[in-house]
């Protein structure tokens, strides 16, 4: 399996090296902050970017090796003795996969892929969707044209209240190695453009997480999370979230919950369970990510 080399992945590999330091130093009151660990999902292994299915509650994940390498999209059903073994989802393909994504409907679902070419290096990762009909059967999945994909990588494709459908690309034209773009079809053509300077620099800015909302944009960077604002119909000058959240540049995979007051991500904590999900309660208890199963 090969070792992934992207600006993402290199993030993983270089930020657990201080992942047991930078935990040791967390400071006691950052209690708002807890692992999510639910029999059956985590493992010995790397779980991240979750999505809940909005028509059956179904959680979608990525597990790849201990590396961050070998990315693959599972699925777990919420049973009477809680999640269920993880399996491939109907349509999955070759290669890598990664970065699942609701619409809000649950019709559709974005996510990224190498199945074009089958290749194991994520410098050919494209954006796909798949949709379903009124029964739950996925069609097939499609390679949304460009100019949404490039020759460059694309990631975390993730529609908007806006919409907008919000992506990271490396490609030509950005303000860095890797910017936030943003895409929308109108008379069946794709326009696309870039968030700009309020979001981008010249580094990695490569996962934008819209709130349920519309108004907050999470961005994952090279050096952690940050937020933006709306303002208009653009994004005010982000801000880096704090230290609890931000706790060794290892934080990947943010999702809102419905309510937009909690935020799970997942996090190298250099422990047995390496890779992990965290929640971070952005305001009171509000009953997410969900128990499994219910509680009564």
């Amino acid at each position: 399996m090969d070792v992934d080399t992207s600006p993402r992945g290199a993030l993983m590999i270089g930020g657990a090296l201080l992942a047991a330091a930078a935990l040791a130093a967390q400071a006691p009151g950052d209690s708002d902050v807890r692992p999510w660990t639910p029999a059956g999902i985590s493992s010995d292994r790397f779980e991240s970017h979750a999505a809940f299915d909005p028509r059956t509650g179904d959680l979608y994940f990525v597990r790849s090796a201990r590396d961050f390498s070998g990315w693959r999209i599972l699925m777990s059903t919420c049973g009477a003795h809680g999640w269920t073994p993880p399996v491939p989802p109907p349509f999955a393909g070759p290669g890598l996969e990664a970065d699942p994504f609701f619409s809000a409907d649950g019709r559709t679902l974005y996510f990224i892929s190498t199945r074009a070419t089958g290749a194991t290096t994520s410098a050919a990762l494209d954006i796909w969707r798949v949709d379903r009909d009124a029964a739950g059967t996925w069609a097939a999945p499609q390679r949304l044209p460009e100019p949404v994909n490039s020759g460059a990588a694309e990631w975390f494709p993730r529609p908007a209240a806006d919409g907008w459908l919000y992506f990271g690309s490396g490609r030509a034209g950005g303000l860095g190695q890797t910017d936030i773009w943003r895409a929308r079809e109108r008379s069946g053509r794709w326009q696309v453009e870039n968030l700009g300077p309020s979001v981008n620099t010249a580094g990695h800015e490569y996962e934008p997480m819209p709130s349920p909302d519309g108004t907050r944009l999470i961005v994952a960077t090279a050096d952690g999370f940050y937020e933006s604002r709306r303002s208009g119909d653009g994004w005010a000058p982000r801000v880096r979230l704090g230290p609890a959240i931000n706790v060794n540049g290892t934080e990947i995979g943010p999702l809102f919950s419905p309510s937009g007051r909690s935020l799970l991500f997942a996090r190298d904590s250099g422990g047995p369970l390496s890779g992990e999900f965290v929640v971070w309660r952005l305001a009171a208890e509000d009953g997410w990510p969900p128990s499994c199963p219910p509680r009564p």
